[in-house]
Protein backbone atom coordinates (compact mmCIF):
# COMPACT_ATOMS: atom_id res chain seq x y z
CA UNK A 1 0.00 0.00 0.00
CA UNK A 2 1.27 3.24 -1.13
CA UNK A 3 0.45 6.88 0.83
CA UNK A 4 0.46 10.09 0.30
CA UNK A 5 -0.29 13.36 2.35
CA UNK A 6 -0.66 17.26 1.54
CA UNK A 7 -1.38 19.72 3.99
CA UNK A 8 -2.78 23.00 4.02
CA UNK A 9 -5.14 25.70 6.26
CA UNK A 10 -7.95 27.78 6.67
CA UNK A 11 -9.46 30.53 9.08
CA UNK A 12 -12.56 30.44 10.24
CA UNK A 13 -14.84 30.86 12.92
CA UNK A 14 -17.27 28.59 15.17
CA UNK A 15 -19.80 27.93 18.36
CA UNK A 16 -20.16 24.77 19.80
CA UNK A 17 -23.94 25.25 20.44
CA UNK A 18 -24.09 21.70 22.25
CA UNK A 19 -20.86 22.32 24.51
CA UNK A 20 -21.07 23.63 27.92
CA UNK A 21 -17.88 25.56 28.07
CA UNK A 22 -16.36 28.67 26.85
CA UNK A 23 -16.17 27.06 23.28
CA UNK A 24 -20.30 27.60 22.88
CA UNK A 25 -18.75 30.94 22.57
CA UNK A 26 -18.01 32.21 18.76
CA UNK A 27 -14.68 31.86 18.70
CA UNK A 28 -11.90 31.11 15.97
CA UNK A 29 -8.91 29.18 14.70
CA UNK A 30 -6.13 28.76 11.85
CA UNK A 31 -6.94 24.80 11.05
CA UNK A 32 -4.65 23.12 9.56
CA UNK A 33 -5.58 19.67 7.39
CA UNK A 34 -3.77 17.05 6.52
CA UNK A 35 -5.20 14.83 3.64
CA UNK A 36 -3.92 11.22 3.15
CA UNK A 37 -4.30 9.11 -0.22
CA UNK A 38 -4.13 5.96 -0.66
CA UNK A 39 -3.72 3.12 -2.92
CA UNK A 40 -2.30 -0.12 -4.28
CA UNK A 41 -0.60 0.92 -7.76
CA UNK A 42 1.68 3.37 -8.90
CA UNK A 43 0.43 5.02 -12.18
CA UNK A 44 3.18 4.94 -15.62
CA UNK A 45 4.95 7.97 -13.84
CA UNK A 46 5.50 6.04 -10.68
CA UNK A 47 3.00 8.40 -8.57
CA UNK A 48 0.09 7.02 -6.70
CA UNK A 49 -1.45 10.79 -7.40
CA UNK A 50 0.29 14.13 -8.71
CA UNK A 51 0.63 16.00 -5.84
CA UNK A 52 0.19 19.33 -7.97
CA UNK A 53 -3.70 17.81 -8.47
CA UNK A 54 -3.99 16.53 -4.84
CA UNK A 55 -2.87 20.36 -3.73
CA UNK A 56 -5.58 21.70 -5.88
CA UNK A 57 -8.22 20.03 -4.66
CA UNK A 58 -7.65 20.58 -1.40
CA UNK A 59 -7.41 23.96 -1.53
CA UNK A 60 -10.49 24.19 -3.28
CA UNK A 61 -12.31 22.27 -0.67
CA UNK A 62 -11.02 24.22 1.82
CA UNK A 63 -11.66 27.60 0.38
CA UNK A 64 -15.69 26.39 1.36
CA UNK A 65 -14.75 27.00 4.82
CA UNK A 66 -12.22 29.68 4.76
CA UNK A 67 -12.55 32.98 6.34
CA UNK A 68 -16.50 32.25 7.13
CA UNK A 69 -18.93 31.42 10.11
CA UNK A 70 -19.04 27.16 10.13
CA UNK A 71 -21.74 27.43 11.86
CA UNK A 72 -23.63 29.00 8.94
CA UNK A 73 -22.40 26.92 6.15
CA UNK A 74 -24.99 24.10 5.42
CA UNK A 75 -23.58 20.89 6.73
CA UNK A 76 -23.40 22.59 10.32
CA UNK A 77 -27.21 23.25 10.08
CA UNK A 78 -27.97 20.72 12.37
CA UNK A 79 -24.66 18.82 13.46
CA UNK A 80 -21.87 20.84 15.28
CA UNK A 81 -18.78 22.02 13.61
CA UNK A 82 -16.34 20.39 15.53
CA UNK A 83 -12.91 19.03 14.31
CA UNK A 84 -14.27 15.81 13.92
CA UNK A 85 -17.62 16.37 11.88
CA UNK A 86 -14.84 19.23 9.60
CA UNK A 87 -12.55 16.13 9.20
CA UNK A 88 -15.75 13.61 7.87
CA UNK A 89 -17.09 16.46 5.49
CA UNK A 90 -13.61 17.22 3.97
CA UNK A 91 -13.22 13.84 3.50
CA UNK A 92 -17.00 13.22 1.84
CA UNK A 93 -16.24 16.28 -0.43
CA UNK A 94 -12.69 15.02 -1.23
CA UNK A 95 -12.97 11.59 -2.20
CA UNK A 96 -15.07 11.81 -5.36
CA UNK A 97 -12.48 13.70 -6.95
CA UNK A 98 -9.93 11.20 -5.89
CA UNK A 99 -11.41 8.12 -6.62
CA UNK A 100 -12.13 9.67 -10.51
CA UNK A 101 -8.19 9.86 -10.94
CA UNK A 102 -7.51 6.11 -10.30
CA UNK A 103 -8.24 2.97 -7.99
CA UNK A 104 -7.14 5.42 -5.19
CA UNK A 105 -9.21 6.75 -2.08
CA UNK A 106 -9.04 9.23 0.88
CA UNK A 107 -8.04 6.98 3.94
CA UNK A 108 -7.41 9.66 6.43
CA UNK A 109 -8.06 13.41 6.83
CA UNK A 110 -6.35 15.32 10.06
CA UNK A 111 -7.98 18.65 11.50
CA UNK A 112 -5.76 20.61 14.19
CA UNK A 113 -7.94 23.80 15.84
CA UNK A 114 -4.39 24.08 17.56
CA UNK A 115 -0.98 22.79 17.56
CA UNK A 116 -1.82 20.33 20.68
CA UNK A 117 -5.17 19.65 19.31
CA UNK A 118 -5.86 17.29 16.36
CA UNK A 119 -9.15 15.31 15.15
CA UNK A 120 -8.42 12.22 12.96
CA UNK A 121 -11.18 10.86 10.60
CA UNK A 122 -10.59 7.55 8.42
CA UNK A 123 -13.76 6.00 6.12
CA UNK A 124 -14.04 2.78 6.53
Amino acid sequence: MYHIFTEDHFSAAHRLRKYHGKCERQHGHNWKVRVYVSGLELDDGGMLLDFTLLKAWLKDVLETFDHRDLNELPWFATEEPSAENICRIICEELSPRVEEAGDIRVSKVMVWESDKSCAIYEPE
